[in-house]
């Protein structure tokens, strides 16, 4: 949908415009794939979508449809009901590639230099300084196959292809009659597009190690998963403190105190003014402003009740694995090197054994989950074929990471899933984008 605005509206304003255009997307969606028998959903805003659906099929009598339907199932999450995994650094090549030079539209704007022909950089010509423009989507072959693979995994699958390729073009030496040669000329031009694709993608992946091999991406990594998996997340973290007194980026250190208080389902109240007085006195007073929008979103807030229930979920809804495969992954885990994100765990557990089996999980976490039955005509209803995948519609709603769609995606592939999944959203975010939305941006004064 492309609404970059969509959670700021809908949790700092109580602006349900977006929310509205959510409900009369899929209102289309139904009118020509058929209408979707059940709706699950979790959170307020995933609930308002709901009941603004099922009244306008009772204003618009007419909009049921004699379609067979495509989906068996819709599921709504609002993004408030996982607030950690977008502040968390996503560890998919397609991830890496978003929270590094951001995605638009499908396109990449990246560093020309790993680019430019080696000739021109070796005759003592000027290198370009324009970015080079690329468009990342699954009808380019190479992409496909490691778009969502973590990015620890790539290196070897580029390898294998520069394998094949070479091979496949020494095979001209071969060709000797002329049927072979015009068998060889035929496939010229996809080769040629594939030895294309592979030094793209090998530039990019050449850039993306120079970042993740760092000590400063290292040493972030190393906070964050502690924070995930429950380490000194209700104490002041030194690591936060130097990148505040070095001048780190303001974003940067936003998504780490916000992940810290995510997973202490909230800061003790000594700590979070600690980060506030911090930050303040370093960036300046203006963003004041900034900390009272992410309390409002729930980004940010005091440990109220002394209860800490992000150990419970963590455990229930099993978030973190300490054994990841990050090569041939068995489990969704392997998109953050070690936490599944709960958005798709919820998705995993509704399609199998269903929510029932964490009723308790489910109201620790915000806004209500509930279940619609949309009617369909005896004639449409389906009956599922012997090994026939299900179909779900999963609808984020005030954003979606490409690590949660990499993670919907391996489910859709794994052999005894039985569910194929569709995404849908408001926006395709990342931590820093997401952050940035909530910023207050202040205009100078006119005199």
């Amino acid at each position: 949908m492309e609404s970059e605005s969509a959670f700021k509206e809908c949790y700092l304003e109580s602006d349900q415009t977006s929310l509205y255009h959510a409900a009369k997307g899929l209102m289309t969606l139904q009118a020509l794939y058929g209408t979707i028998p059940q709706i699950f959903g979790k959170g307020e805003c995933a609930r308002h979508v709901a009941n603004m659906m099922i009244r306008m099929k009772r204003e618009f009598p007419g909009s049921q449809n004699s379609i067979f339907p495509v989906f068996d199932t819709l599921l709504l999450l609002d993004r408030n009901v996982d607030l950690l995994t977008p502040l968390a650094t996503q560890l998919t090549y397609e991830g890496l590639i978003d929270e590094i030079y951001g995605i638009q539209n499908t396109y990449v704007k990246l560093p020309p230099e790993k680019f430019a022909p080696k000739k021109q950089g070796e005759g003592g010509k000027d290198l370009p300084t324009e970015p080079k423009k690329l468009q990342l989507n699954s009808a380019e072959e190479l992409y496909a196959e490691i778009r969502d693979k973590n990015f620890n995994a790539v290196g070897s699958v580029l390898s294998k292809k520069a394998k094949i390729i070479s091979a496949a073009f020494e095979e001209r030496h071969h060709a000797k009659t002329v049927g072979e040669i015009k068998q060889f000329v035929s496939q010229l031009p996809h080769m040629q597009a594939a030895r294309s694709s592979l030094a793209n993608h090998t530039s990019i992946a050449e850039l993306i190690k120079d970042i993740t091999t760092s000590e400063d991406f290292f040493d972030n990594l190393t906070v964050e998963q502690e924070f995930m998996s429950g380490i000194d997340t209700d104490k002041v973290n030194n690591y936060i403190e130097d990148c505040i007194a070095q001048k780190h980026p303001l974003i940067k250190i936003l998504r780490l105190v916000c992940l810290q208080s995510v997973c202490n389902s909230g800061l003790k109240q000594k700590v979070l003014d600690h980060y506030k007085k911090e930050i303040i006195q370093t960036y300046g007073y203006e963003h004041i402003l900034t900390l009272n929008n992410l309390e409002k979103a729930g980004l940010l807030k005091s440990q109220t009740s002394g209860r800490n229930n992000y150990p419970t979920i963590r455990k229930t809804l099993r978030l973190w694995m300490d054994d990841v495969n990050e090569q041939n992954p068995n489990d969704i885990s392997y998109v953050y090197s070690g936490y599944a994100p709960l958005s798709v765990r919820l998705a995993q557990l509704l399609a199998r054994p269903g929510w029932r089996s964490i009723e308790e999980v489910l109201k620790m976490l915000p806004g209500p989950h509930f279940e619609e039955r949309q009617q369909l005509p005896t004639g449409l209803q389906k009956k599922r074929q012997h090994g026939e995948n299900r179909v779900t519609l999963v609808f984020f709603l005030g954003g979606v990471t490409y690590a949660e769609i990499a993670a919907l995606r391996f489910l859709s592939q794994m052999e005894d899933g039985g569910t194929e999944y569709v995404i849908a959203t408001t926006k395709l975010i990342n931590g820093t984008s997401w952050i940035k939305s909530l910023m207050e941006k202040l205009e100078p004064a006119p005199f």
